[in-house]
C-alpha cells in the first residue's frame, strides 16, 4: 500500500494532538494517510497500554486514515540506533510516502525529540540502496520521502509554515478526545498530569486559533521544515 503521507508519533495521541487537522484535511482532498506509533505509551500515568490501543483505533476511525501500526518500542527508553532505525526504514519502504510528519524537534517529553530525530534519520537512510531490508518476507527497494515536516507539541516552537484547518477543528478535537483516559474530565479519579488539565484541553483550540489569527483564518496547525520551502509562484503563498 503506497501512502501519500505517513505520520509518526512517539506515543498514541501525539499525531492527533499535533497534526490531525491537517491529516483530516488532506484525506478530504483525496490523499491516503497512515499513522505509525513508536510505543504504546505504557509508562503513561493514566490509563494503560491496552486502553490506549483501543483509543488509537477509535481515533483512527474518526480521522479516516488508511492504516495504523504500532512498533511496540519501549516507552521512555527507545533510542536512535541501527535496530530502531531499521524498523522505521522498513515502514517507509513499505508505504513509500511522499511526505513524512513526525514529532516536534524538541519538547517537554524526552521521547518527542528522540522520536523526531529517529524518524528524520531513518527517512534519509531509507534512500540508500546499499541498506538492504526485508519486511514480511519481501525484499524492499530504497525509498526516501520528498519532505519531512515536524508538528508542534507542548513547547511554543515558531512554525516555518501553518496549515488552515478551520473546517477540520471539530474532527481534530474529536480524534483527541477519543483518548479519554489521557485528558481532563471533571468526573475522573485518575492522577492529574500536565496534559490532563482543563487548561491543556482548552489549549488545543487557543493554540490553533492563534496560529490561525496570524495568517487570517480561524484555526491552523504549525510545522517546522528541515529545508527551505519552495514554491513555483508567489501566488502559491496567498
Amino acid at each position: 500500500m503506497k501512502l501519500d503521507i505517513l505520520a509518526f508519533g512517539a506515543h498514541p495521541d501525539d499525531v492527533e494532538l499535533g497534526c490531525s487537522g491537517t491529516i483530516a484535511k488532506e484525506i478530504s482532498l483525496g490523499k491516503s494517510v497512515g499513522i505509525i506509533d513508536l510505543t504504546r505509551g505504557e509508562l503513561g500515568t493514566r490509563g494503560s497500554a491496552e486502553i490506549r490501543d483501543a483509543e488509537a483505533k477509535a481515533a483512527s476511525k474518526i480521522l479516516g486514515i488508511s492504516v495504523r501500526e504500532n512498533l511496540n518500542m519501549r516507552d521512555g527508553f527507545f533510542i536512535n540506533d541501527e535496530a530502531h532505525q531499521l524498523e522505521i526504514i522498513k515502514r517507509i519502504r513499505k508505504y513509500q510516502p511522499e511526505i513524512v510528519l513526525c514529532n516536534a524537534i524538541e519538547d517537554r517529553h524526552i521521547d518527542h525529540g528522540k522520536g523526531s530525530k529517529l524518524v528524520s534519520d531513518a527517512c534519509f537512510l531509507s534512500g540508500l540502496r546499499r541498506i538492504e531490508t526485508v519486511h514480511e518476507g519481501v525484499s524492499q527497494n530504497a525509498w526516501r520521502p520528498k519532505v519531512v515536516y515536524h508538528y508542534i507539541q507542548w513547547k511554543n516552537i515558531e512554525p516555518d509554515f501553518v496549515v488552515d484547518i478551520t473546517d477540520f477543528i471539530d474532527q481534530k478535537t474529536d480524534s483527541i478526545l477519543a483518548y479519554s483516559s489521557q485528558f481532563y474530565s471533571e468526573n475522573s479519579n485518575e492522577p492529574i498530569t500536565p496534559i490532563a488539565t482543563k487548561n491543556f484541553l482548552e489549549s488545543i483550540h487557543y493554540r490553533s486559533k492563534d496560529f490561525g489569527r496570524i495568517v487570517g483564518v480561524e484555526y491552523a496547525e504549525g510545522f517546522t521544515a528541515e529545508r527551505y520551502l519552495a514554491v513555483n509562484s508567489l501566488e502559491d503563498l496567498m
